[in-house]
């Protein structure tokens, strides 16, 4: 990759880079799950709006865990960007650099393993 595009990347960690059919998209990934992947991109806004939906990225970056999509963390502040929502088929679909994030890790419950490991005292 580009040193150019590592420094984005760097600056702009909410950033994902996505191929599809041949063509390179960078935007912020909405969801992900088995079939479809959507994400905002950043390439098909207009410029007065580039800095605020950097603004609001950074924002949900910092200040959520990381896991909520934009669209429901921002909710009123992100309808703005409803209009430049993509849609692609997972199987064509590739992440190549960023986070993606997915609605239904959130209903997975987590459980610890624990590894209990029993140790005969020799006398």
């Amino acid at each position: 990759m580009p040193p150019l595009a590592e420094e984005i990347f760097e600056k702009y960690p909410f950033l994902s880079l996505v191929t599809y059919g041949g063509q390179e998209y960078v935007g912020i990934v909405q969801n992900q799950d088995d079939t479809v992947l959507s994400m905002y991109d950043y390439s098909r806004l207009p410029v007065e709006l580039k800095e605020t939906f950097l603004a609001l990225g950074d924002t949900w970056w910092w200040e959520s865990n990381r896991m909520i999509p934009i669209n429901l963390f921002l909710k009123k502040d992100f309808n703005t960007f409803a209009s430049f929502l993509i849609t692609f088929n997972i199987r064509d679909t590739q992440v190549v650099r960023g986070p993606s994030v997915s609605i239904a890790d959130l209903a997975k419950k987590r459980s610890k393993r624990r590894n209990i490991q029993l140790v005969k005292k020799v006398k």
